[in-house]
């Protein structure tokens, strides 16, 4: 073969490595996320072990770059690795849930998931991408014998177009091939573009033992074809499927369940299907004990709306808080709601399965809810944020001191704030950092309720104004609304007013906030109290 078309097929090599190396390690998350989550923890633990299997990676290629004829096992290392690609969305189930926790408690769900997605990416990506860090010393090696070019000049060209392989694949997996493809046809995908490197390789490097291997692998690309579907857990009895979906930022589904009489719809992520992000039922108003959606209904009874009421809700998901204020609401209250979520394909599912209506305000998809926010026009009378990420943690930057003020000057005279926030209690290191934070942008103070039968706290602040508490004149509700949580807010352990002073421990902010750690030592509390009363 001529040498300038050799070495331009060991550079197209190399970049389509690199694309390839980024897709795996990207869809690497995704195909763990329904056992394990999303985690900034499971991120850490793929993003680790990619780096140490490339490490052990370059260190084989070296060894093998020195061999009469690198081109060879460059492209026997190509098809290997295309084989293990193809064959990962088929092995991920089994490997999975033989690591995933099963029947434990919240406060020691964090740690588990953490050393089981952390198996789990060992087994399944370390092997795939330690052959593909053998690629680049390879790819130099035989750039160099065919263009007699320096190891520098040899090393520095196959960087760049690998990288550019990287970048390329970095943003294809995110954007188009992940969302529209789905999981098994993205690792199929890289399977094949290392396939196809492999062939390249192989046929540059004329007939030989390697090329029959190749073609063996070749088949064992087609099987993982074959088998290559993403599984996820089956549904229990009484519950059905309706819908599935890989959005750019997690794995969905839609399901109905009517085990417990009144039909619900459940919108579940990742490894949250024991769980939901968004809820329907066939009526719109109160969801009844267990669900916080109901308490975003109290500012507009408290503030005895009458006229107009608009509302945003920051991480609207399917819109079941549009569902429960509709209902909720004081009678004279006309309703504009208007909501943020950042997963379009959640708000599709939204509109399709759970009535999300917009009621004459707006749906903005696609967009962060900080940024969201300020595309909006006008003030409110309300702004909920019920806004998560890795299923249990708010993000960072929508809880800080800086979010909140901006916040407020977006409310109406007398507006308010409610936060859903999952927690232990009012001492919980989680809710006691975010009613700080609040409290210190509200005039130093804020209160917080318990949601009946649930490990959830509504905190509400309000601008200009205290949020009004049991045996006030302003803490004011009836009928329905009244009758369902009266009684259960109105005990002193129930709710708690948390106030802000100049010398407590700083509150949260953009430059610093610890949120996640607050999040693990909520965990590590509560694993505490359940070892101390056993």
């Amino acid at each position: 073969m001529d040498s300038r078309l050799a070495r331009a097929v060991v550079l197209l090599v190399a970049a389509l490595a690199g694309a390839a190396t980024m897709v795996v390690e990207l869809a690497a998350v995704r195909l763990l996320a329904p056992w394990f989550g999303a985690s900034a923890g499971v991120w850490t633990n793929v993003i680790g072990v990619i780096l140490l299997a490339l490490s052990l990676g370059y260190l084989l290629g070296s060894r093998l770059a020195s061999r009469p004829r690198p081109s060879r096992d460059l492209a026997l290392l190509l098809a290997l690795a295309a084989g293990w690609s193809a064959w990962l969305p088929a092995l991920a189930r089994p490997v999975c849930e033989w690591l995933s926790p099963r029947e434990i408690p919240l406060d020691r769900a964090s740690e588990l998931m953490l050393q089981g997605s952390l198996a789990a990416t060992l087994l399944l990506f370390l092997p795939a991408a330690a052959l593909l860090g053998a690629v680049s010393p390879l790819c130099a090696e035989s750039l160099q014998r065919h263009s007699k070019a320096s190891a520098g000049a040899a090393g520095g060209a196959v960087l760049c177009v690998s990288t550019l392989g990287s970048l390329a694949g970095t943003f294809g997996a995110t954007h188009v091939l992940v969302p529209r493809l789905g999981l098994s046809w993205t690792f199929l995908v890289a399977a094949a573009a290392l396939l196809l490197a492999a062939l390249a390789i192989a046929a540059a490097g004329g007939r030989s033992r390697s090329n029959f291997a190749v073609a063996a692998l070749t088949l064992v690309v087609a099987g993982g074809l074959a088998r290559s579907r993403v599984e996820r857990s089956a549904a229990p009895a009484g519950v059905e499927v309706l819908a599935q979906a890989e959005s750019a930022y997690q794995s969905i589904r839609v399901v109905e369940d009517r085990r417990w009489g009144e039909p619900q719809r459940l919108l579940q992520v990742n490894e949250g299907l024991d769980s939901f992000q968004s809820v329907w039922v066939d009526r719109v108003g109160l969801l009844g004990p267990g669900y916080y959606y109901d308490l975003f209904a109290l500012p507009a009874w408290w503030a005895r709306a009458s006229a107009s009421w608009r509302v945003a809700v920051v991480g609207l998901g399917a819109g079941t808080a549009f569902r429960v204020l509709e209902g909720a609401s004081p009678p004279g209250a006309e309703l504009e709601l208007c909501g943020i979520e950042i997963d379009e394909r959640v708000v599709a599912l939204g509109r399709r399965w759970f009535a999300l209506d917009e009621r004459g305000g707006a749906v903005l998809s696609g967009v962060d809810g900080r940024a969201g926010l300020r595309a909006l026009s006008g003030s409110f009378d309300l702004i909920v944020l019920d806004a998560y990420q890795h299923q249990v943690e708010i993000p960072a930057h929508l809880a800080t001191l800086e979010a909140f003020a901006e916040w407020r000057t977006r409310l109406a005279p007398g507006g308010w704030i409610a936060i859903n926030v999952g927690g232990f209690g009012f001492d919980d290191p989680v809710v006691d950092a975010l009613a700080r934070t609040l409290a210190a942008a509200f005039d130093g103070e804020c209160a917080g309720f318990r949601v009946p039968r649930s490990r959830n706290i509504v905190l509400f602040a309000r601008s200009g104004a205290r949020v009004p508490i049991p045996a006030e004149p302003e803490f004011w509700f009836e009928g329905p609304v009244a009758q369902a949580l009266l009684a259960a807010l109105s005990p002193q352990p129930c709710w708690r007013r948390f106030e802000f002073a100049v010398h407590d421990t700083p509150p949260l902010s953009d430059d610093r906030s610890a949120l996640e750690l607050f999040q693990q030592r909520s965990l590590e509390e509560a694993r505490a109290r359940l070892a101390a009363q056993n």
